[in-house]
């Protein structure tokens, strides 16, 4: 493991792992990771000649978790991390992010891009701002069942998910989101988890001691802090109204597995099609053959060929 320490930004603690030393990079995870998802680039990136600095975002693992469902906005995520690079005595960083890390990472760079030199989005295409709130958007399409949906009432998916941690983190990781019976629509009586097996076998990206650092930590921290995230994805389109049609114009890198259903989706894909929308200075779209969602553990050095490609052409 690089070394950690815990740092204080933006009015919270935050723990990071850390290695290097060059330009700065911060790596942010997604739902539902840890700064440890980031534990074969973080080595790499750093032989590589950079500083890297990968968080637990708010919420997770050993950073703070504030209780108010309203503290973990697009502006407080970004927030931490325009923060955390000024808390390491740095003015400019590279920003790369996976899963719900991607949102925050793309909006990062559109906020402030004074600070964000490049992004690099891992499975998450860049935010295109529909014209209306999401929640309101699957409702108003008849769509009642849609996990967004089933987060959004607090201790609803965190009763289902910490009765049983291991078998949870088995099923999340292990499974993914490419696996036939990992539907994002909630079957009554399910819950998202569905017909969790304690037997599924890992796959070969996930040991069992990988396993047994994500159950440890969910099992001090609960799962409260990140599904907080998705009870804000209203709130996030009615402050983001001022960006509404803006583009990303620093150099830009987007990462994801072909068999991943966040981009398989019919918006999912037709985002990916036409990404320089909103990224006009995209520098490579690489689509893993093979990879699921979690493309930068499953697929490791394919992921950091290209990340430090990117890092080495945008410095």
């Amino acid at each position: 493991m690089p070394p950690s320490r815990m740092i204080s930004a933006n009015g919270i603690d935050i723990f990071l792992l850390e290695q290097g030393e060059g330009p700065l990079v911060l790596l942010c995870h997604g739902w539902p990771e840890l700064s440890y998802s980031w534990r074969h680039q973080i080595p790499a990136i750093a032989a590589a000649g950079f500083h890297v600095v990968a968080p637990d975002m708010r919420g997770f693992g050993r950073t703070s978790a504030p209780a108010d469902i309203n503290a973990y906005s697009i502006f407080d995520t970004v927030g931490d991390l325009v923060a955390l690079v000024a808390a390491l005595d740095q003015k400019q960083a590279v920003i790369i992010g996976h899963d719900w890390g991607a949102p925050v990472a793309w909006h990062a760079a559109l906020f402030r891009p004074d600070v964000f030199t490049a992004v690099a989005g891992l499975s998450v295409p860049p935010p295109f701002r529909g014209r209306a709130r999401p929640l309101d958007t699957l409702r108003e399409s008849g769509i009642t069942n849609f996990y967004w949906q089933y987060f959004q009432t607090p201790g609803v998916a965190e009763a289902e998910f910490e009765r049983d941690i291991g078998l949870t983190m088995r099923t999340l990781l292990g499974r993914g989101f490419s696996d036939p019976s990992a539907s994002l629509f909630i079957q009554d009586g399910k819950g998202f988890l569905g017909d969790a097996r304690p037997n599924r076998p890992l796959p070969d990206w996930l040991g069992a001691g990988d396993l047994a650092y994500f159950t440890e930590a969910y099992s001090k921290s609960g799962f409260r802090g990140g599904l907080n995230w998705y009870r804000n994805i209203d709130r996030n389109w009615d402050l983001t109204a001022p960006w509404q049609g803006a583009q990303i114009h620093q150099p830009s890198l987007f990462i994801a597995g072909s068999k991943d259903s966040v981009i398989t989706g019919l918006i999912g894909a037709k985002r990916v099609t036409e990404l320089e929308r909103v990224v006009p200075n995209l520098k490579k779209k690489l689509i893993v053959d093979g990879a699921g969602h979690w493309v930068q553990q499953e697929r490791a050095e394919e992921v950091n060929a290209a990340l430090i490609g990117f890092l080495k052409k945008t410095q």
